[in-house]
């Protein structure tokens, strides 16, 4: 009887980086499930749906940026430690400045990819004649503008790249603490 290995075919498949995808992605979704639910005064299944929808988006958008831009020139340096990374968790002392820069801009761009989904999913699936969540009056704007002791609502905006960047820092907080959880228990191992 022929015997077919597996484990030779799918010696390089990173399913450790898939796994902590979706780790991260199990993470941030409920953090920013409840930023959307409490600041736009939706109910939890919307919040729900908007959280999953703009973060499995981002998700995509975020590897096909990558996949598309690895090939450059730019990356000639990084490869090497970058696969390292990925596939084996393994950091080489020179990269943490490109590590630094990295996460800043993806951090930027994942927040004007979130905000941008997130509007047109409000605009895609909202009704026709109903109410945006982010319309405020302009009277309480113009009276927490003119007063800083101005009404407790005036403080209160609900304005949805505000909700978006409240929502994408806290969710990339965790994350972060989450990245260095496993930095340190792979580095400290008994």
């Amino acid at each position: 009887m022929l015997e077919f290995d597996f484990s030779q075919y799918f010696r390089a498949f990173p399913f450790g980086v898939i796994l902590f995808d979706f780790l991260l992605l199990l993470v941030a979704i409920p953090i920013e499930t409840y930023i959307i639910h409490r600041r736009l005064k939706f109910d939890k299944r919307t919040s729900t749906f908007y959280a999953i929808s703009i973060n499995i988006f981002s998700n995509v958008i975020g590897w096909i940026i990558f996949f598309s831009i690895e090939p450059s020139p730019f990356f000639d340096n990084y490869q090497a430690e970058l696969i390292n990374f990925l596939l084996y968790n393994r950091l080489d002392d020179g990269v943490y400045s490109g590590i630094v820069l990295a996460a800043f801009i993806t951090f930027f761009g994942t927040l004007m990819v979130k905000f941008a989904l997130l509007k047109i999913l409000l605009v895609a699936l909202s009704e026709p004649g109903q109410k945006k969540p982010e319309q405020e009056s302009d009277k309480s704007g113009a009276i927490s503008r003119r007063s800083r002791r101005g009404s407790r609502k005036g403080w209160q905006s609900t304005s949805l790249f505000t909700t978006t960047l409240i929502a994408n820092s806290l969710s990339y907080s965790a994350i972060t603490l989450v990245v260095f959880f496993r930095l340190f228990a792979r580095t400290n191992v008994l």
